[in-house]
């Protein structure tokens, strides 16, 4: 049993609220525990002395017992009504009320009310504004909601109540059966990451699926569902996608790494599934709470139909997985075993005039190969096919062989009896191929999150109190900006930079320049003026002896484009090759829910329009740096594509690794580009920086 069993398992429940008039939720709740749960209803209402032939208690305090509270009166006294289950010795809550944070103000201030009374007596409570909670097992329909589903595996969270309601009435239609729903309403106390680490060590629940519009802590929901997701799926329609994240954003990194870049980042390390919509959510769900995943990607697809073949085909060239290379044993088998005109490579096509045997040793062949992980079954109707006799085949083989498998008999009442029988032992069936795939491919995925292991995050010795001084300087700043005249942040955890200084005079530039080896680049440093190039703030190629005149060009420069803007003095810096290296940009933005971001990705003044970047949530460990630098589309560059050679892998991962160190270490710093970071055959040079701090948190 779990931490919240109360909850989902009470001996007795209260509806505090609870009335006869038609019309009402305390009715409609009432009347839905009276009609499945066998324990003890308590209603509670001064006013009555009974509700629908149950006896009334003016108070819970009043009452016998109770395990659960389920509250409906008005917002101004449901938080009195919580404290007084409290007192009551009750031990989880459901606050069915609205008029609370969702509509701001009053509502707000009486939400902290509200939390702080739940943890004063320690209730684990749901709500407030929430539909309410069900547990098919224990016949428990604490909601406002028309129907009780039917009883299955798979375990429901949503943010909005209408889903719940509409899913429900949806799947009594179908074959899926439901553990638990939760209606989480503004998530006060009791959230997603919370029902994600009940669910996931209730061995009855076989898929975790939802709907979010948020998630309230997205660190704690990482760690959370990295553990959860190592033996149970779990499947989530994201709403509210936005570019708002990206439109606040002052820095490159922040524009591409919005609010949407955080979830999909997050999730993904998470190994949570995303879904984009209800039927692709439902469709990985009824296939994860029916079948174990393949050991492998192979899949085999046996149609009698060669069009629908085809785009089942497609189908999985779209996904993760792979059309299975038989082995020359089977090759020769199918061959041997079908007629002439079939088409015995896969897909195999056993063409329409099939019958059941035909389907059955086709299959039974393909998932005897070595090469084939799962099978498709794909149908058009025929007069010499009977689907009944063709499902309960494909049961049997799919129990032989213990490999999934999932159908797509495709057509109408002529499906029902068979999508029963399919039903019954597990296998899903699909009218569209494409949905049977995605079936396939979601198994593919569990079995990935089932099957990582992530390192913790390597830990570098660096100068905390070196950096801290520095970050520190923006306080002064404008905007708490910072910029290149900050570079010695990224020198103090051990990310390389050219040799360099930012000085205040002409003099002062050419002892710089006279210590470094060739000619050097020149920049004005001004936190006002973002694109200097555009202004002719950036001189390449700069000879020693003309150093302290390009000094006074570079400022005057940027005098005639802003006179009011604060000039910092110039940058003199190294040149680096670029010719033999790529440009590159590493940066970090913090996000609201899931704090700093990484991102990775081609740099350079292209780096918005190419997009061509990789975000994850940091910490990270070394693997999932390497991830970041795989999943570009530039990556082949950093590999020594046509002829180049390859530059320092190693070396940028460990940049990222220490660029992660460093957000994590001062969550202060709100957005930071390293642009660009010039990976090369001899390692990273990090050339240009900019950063945003928030001075409080310092």
């Amino acid at each position: 049993m779990g931490a919240l069993d109360s909850l989902f398992d009470p001996g007795s429940v209260a509806v505090v609220g609870a009335t006869d008039r038609e019309g009402s939720v305390g009715r409609a709740i009432t009347s839905n525990l009276q009609a499945h749960f066998d324990g003890p209803i308590v209603p509670v209402n001064p006013s009555r002395e009974s509700v629908l032939g149950l006896e009334c208690v003016p108070s819970i305090t009043d009452g016998p017992p109770v395990d659960l509270a389920i509250v409906v009166v008005p917002p101004d006294v449901a938080v009195e009504a919580v404290r007084e289950a409290g007192d009551a010795g009750v031990d989880a809550v459901v606050v069915i009320t609205a008029g609370f944070s969702e509509t701001g103000g009053e509502g707000a201030a009486r939400e902290r009310r509200l939390r702080e009374a739940a943890a004063e007596y320690d209730l684990a409570l749901i709500g407030p504004n929430s539909l309410g909670v069900m547990s098919t097992p224990a016949g428990l329909n604490a909601t406002f909601g028309p129907d009780m589903p039917d009883e299955g595996s798979i375990s429901l969270l949503s943010q909005s109540g209408a889903f719940i309601t509409a899913v429900l009435d949806w799947a009594g239609e179908g074959t899926l059966g439901f553990r638990h729903v939760v209606s989480l309403g503004n998530k006060a106390v009791l959230d997603e990451t919370d029902l994600l680490r009940e669910w996931g060590a209730d061995p009855e629940t076989d898929v975790i699926v939802g709907y979010l519009e948020s998630i309230v802590d997205g660190a704690a929901f990482v760690e959370t569902a990295r553990e959860v997701t190592r033996e149970t799926p779990v499947v989530l329609v994201k709403a509210g996608r936005t570019d708002a994240g990206a439109q606040a954003a002052s820095s490159h990194t922040g524009a591409i790494a919005g609010s949407e870049r955080a979830y999909e980042a997050g999730l993904g390390q998470a190994g949570v599934q995303r879904a984009d919509s209800v039927q692709e959510l439902f469709d990985a769900a009824r296939a994860l709470s029916g079948l174990e995943p393949a050991a492998s990607d192979g899949v085999a697809v046996v149609t009698n139909a060669g069009g629908p073949g085809v785009l089942t085909t497609d189908a999985v060239g779209d996904s993760r997985l792979s059309m299975a290379r038989f082995a020359d044993d089977t090759a020769e088998a199918l061959a041997d075993a079908m007629p002439e005109a079939a088409n015995t490579h896969n897909p195999i096509d056993v063409i329409g005039d099939a019958d059941v045997d035909r389907f059955r040793t086709a299959l039974d062949l393909a998932l005897s190969d070595p090469n084939v992980g799962s099978a498709v079954v794909v149908s058009a109707p025929t007069a010499v096919l009977a689907y009944e006799d063709l499902a309960e085949a494909v049961v049997d083989r799919q129990r032989a062989h213990g490999k999934p498998v999932i159908t797509s008999f495709m057509g109408g009442e002529r499906t029902r009896a068979a999508e029963a029988l399919l039903d019954d032992a597990g296998v899903p069936n699909y009218f569209d191929p494409a949905r049977a795939v995605a079936g396939l491919d979601a198994l593919a995925r569990f079995r990935a999150a089932r099957e990582r292991r992530v390192a913790e995050p390597r830990t570098f010795d660096v100068d905390r109190e070196r950096a801290r001084s520095i970050l520190e300087r923006a306080i002064d700043r404008p905007g708490n900006g910072l910029g290149v005249e900050s570079m010695d942040l990224l020198e103090a955890y051990g990310i390389p930079t050219p040799p360099g200084a930012v000085v205040s005079d002409p003099e002062a530039a050419r002892e710089v320049a006279a210590g470094i080896d060739g000619d050097v680049v020149m920049k004005i440093v001004s936190p006002d003026i973002s694109h200097k190039s555009d202004i002719g703030g950036v001189e390449v190629g700069v000879a020693t002896e003309a150093v302290a005149d390009t000094y006074e060009t570079l400022v005057t420069r940027a005098r005639n484009y802003q006179p009011d803007a604060t000039v910092l003095g110039v940058q003199v810096q190294a040149m680096v090759d670029l010719d033999a290296a790529t440009e590159t940009i590493l940066g970090a933005n913090r996000d609201p829910q899931f704090g700093p971001l990484l991102v990775f990705g081609l740099g350079g003044i292209f780096v918005e329009v190419l997009s061509d970047t990789a975000v994850r949530v940091a910490p990270i460990s070394g693997d999932e740096a390497r991830e970041m630098v795989s999943e570009i589309r530039a990556s082949p560059l950093l590999h020594g594509a046509r002829g180049r050679e390859p530059a320092d892998v190693d070396a940028v991962v460990e940049t990222i690794q220490r660029l992660s160190q460093l957000v994590t270490d001062f969550p202060s710093i709100l957005e930071l580009d390293v642009n660009p970071l010039v990976a090369g055959p001899d390692g990273v040079q990090a050339i240009d920086l900019r950063l945003t701090v928030d001075t409080e948190q310092l």
